[in-house]
C-alpha cells in the first residue's frame, strides 16, 4: 500500500495547523509533556526524529544541546513550517516516508516520534528499522494515539474480518458505535463505548476531511514487537491529568475513561560506545 500523505491535503493541512496554534490542544497539555519525560540526556547526542511535522519537537532537542538532529516527514507543507520556524545549524530536515528510513546511512543514539506510528501499515518492519539505526544501548521513545482510539473507524465496507485471537476465528463484523460515549441526562460522559479493540488493521475516518487512514494495534501487538525486534521496553505512560490540571481544563476529565494517548520508551539492548 503506497505511504499516505494526508497533511499535504490543504484542507487537512489549515485544520491541524489551526488545532495546534491552540494552547489547550491535548498535544500540549499531554502528549508533549509525556514524551519529552521519556528523552534521556540529549547533550551530544545524534537525534532522528521521524513525523518531525512542524519542527517544534527537533527545536526542543537541538536547544537541548542534541549534536545532530534529523527530522524527517513525508509532508512538503509541514517541512516549509519546520524549516522556517524551526531551522538551526545542527537541525537536517528530509522529506522521506518513516517506510524508507531504511536508506539512511549513519546511526543514532536517539530515535523521536510524536504520534506518527498509528500511520503506518508495516509497524514491525518500522520498528526493526529503527533498532537499526539505532547504536547499541540506544533509545526509541514515541506517542501513538491510544489503542482504544485506533479501534474506531470503518473496516472495508461490506466485508467480514476473521480475528485470530477469537476461538474458532469466527468472523465478525465491526459496527463502531456513532457515539463514543454514552452520557446521562444532563450530557456527561459516563462510560466508552468500545467495539472492535481486538480486530487489527487498518482504520479509515473523517478528521478535518474524509478519509484518514490509520492502523489500530493491541497494547500486545505494540508491546511483543518491540520486544521481537531486541528492545527493552523501559516505560510506558497513559497521560492523565493533574488535579491542577484539571481545575484548568475541567472538560479533560473524559481521560479518566479513555486515555488520548500512549507513549513509550524502549532501549535497544547492548552498551553504548
Amino acid at each position: 500500500m503506497a505511504e499516505q500523505n494526508i497533511y499535504d491535503n490543504e484542507a487537512f493541512f489549515e485544520g491541524y495547523h489551526k488545532l495546534r496554534e491552540r494552547d489547550d490542544n491535548a498535544n500540549v497539555l499531554f502528549e508533549m509533556p509525556a514524551l519529552f519525560s521519556l528523552l534521556p540526556e540529549l547533550k551530544g547526542k545524534n537525534v532522528l526524529d521521524l513525523g518531525c511535522g512542524f519542527g517544534e519537537h527537533c527545536m526542543h532537542m537541538a536547544q537541548a544541546g542534541a549534536c545532530k538532529v534529523v527530522g524527517i516527514d513525508i509532508s512538503e507543507k509541514m517541512l516549509q513550517v519546520a524549516r522556517a520556524e524551526n531551522a538551526a545549524p545542527n537541525i537536517v530536515y528530509y522529506q522521506m516516508p518513516m517506510e524508507d528510513i531504511s536508506r539512511i546511512e549513519e546511526y543514532f543514539d536517539l530515535v523521536v516520534s510524536s504520534l506518527a506510528f498509528h500511520y503506518v501499515e508495516d509497524f514491525e518492519g518500522l520498528i526493526r528499522d529503527c533498532h537499526e539505526l539505532l547504536k547499541p544501548g540506544g533509545i526509541l521513545v514515541f506517542s501513538q494515539e491510544h489503542p482504544f482510539s485506533t479501534c474506531y473507524g470503518e473496516l472495508s465496507e461490506g466485508k467480514e474480518t476473521e480475528s485470530e485471537g477469537l476461538r474458532g476465528k469466527l468472523p465478525i463484523t465491526l459496527h463502531c458505535p456513532e457515539n463514543r460515549w454514552t452520557r446521562n441526562a444532563e450530557g456527561e460522559k459516563l462510560y466508552l463505548n468500545l467495539a472492535g479493540y481486538g480486530l487489527e488493521g487498518e482504520r479509515e475516518s473523517k478528521w478535518f476531511v474524509e478519509g484518514v487512514k490509520k492502523y489500530h494495534r493491541t497494547f500486545s501487538t505494540i508491546l511483543n514487537t518491540l520486544t521481537a525486534a531486541g528492545f527493552v521496553v523501559e516505560k510506558t505512560i497513559e497521560p492523565l491529568p493533574t488535579p491542577e490540571l484539571l481545575a484548568a481544563h475541567p472538560e479533560q476529565a473524559d481521560l479518566f475513561h479513555k486515555p488520548d494517548f500512549l507513549v513509550i520508551r524502549a532501549r535497544k539492548k547492548g552498551t553504548e560506545a
